[in-house]
């Protein structure tokens, strides 16, 4: 695998992987801390479950417009400019929108099958657990660009070790209750 290809797929994907941690890292604010399913049941489990938030979906989606933002205000340097997968310049942060949300729609569409599968909130589900986030964030960036197959085989791939250290890392740090 050529590298410059790994490295402009990971720096293009960093504001869906900001996005997935947000709504972590805004857990302790009460501002949409409401249930995106308003609490409502499909049968006798949750629609998404009692941690799927518009508080959550609001800072994912803000998440991916400042990272994107802030890359768009860093490809004006050569090494930024190399190692971007895109023209920064010829987009506007609506893509960035597009990544944020798209990741946090990933997470609430695995969510949904995890409820109908009877899979508890936290529990594993591997792989989407890792994936979900990265699917739904390239899903709707291809309203805007359509990445090539090539950097989606490549964040599929590389998602999944990555993910599972970004825990282990927060686990022991106190920041998240799984290690997984």
């Amino acid at each position: 695998m050529d590298l410059m290809i790994l490295l402009k797929s990971l720096y293009f994907i960093l504001p869906a992987y900001f996005a997935n941690m947000a709504p972590v890292a805004f857990k302790n604010v009460n501002f949409l801390a409401t249930p995106v399913d308003f609490g409502k049941k499909l049968g006798k489990n949750p629609v998404f479950g009692v941690h799927k938030t518009w508080r959550g979906m609001v800072a994912a989606t803000l998440a991916g417009i400042l990272i994107f933002y802030i890359q768009k205000i860093l490809y004006q340097y050569i090494f930024f400019a190399k190692i971007s997968l895109i023209d920064y310049s010829s987009y506007s942060i609506f893509l960035g929108a597009l990544i944020g949300f798209g990741a946090i729609f990933g997470d609430l569409v695995k969510s949904f099958f995890k409820r109908r599968l009877s899979i508890k909130p936290g529990k594993r589900w591997i792989p989407f657990d890792q994936l979900d986030f990265v699917i739904g964030a390239l899903a709707f960036a291809s309203f805007y660009y359509i990445a090539p197959l090539t950097v989606w085989i490549i964040l599929i791939i590389v998602t999944i070790p990555l993910h599972m250290a970004a825990n282990h890392i927060a686990f022991y740090l106190g920041i998240s209750k799984q290690k997984w």
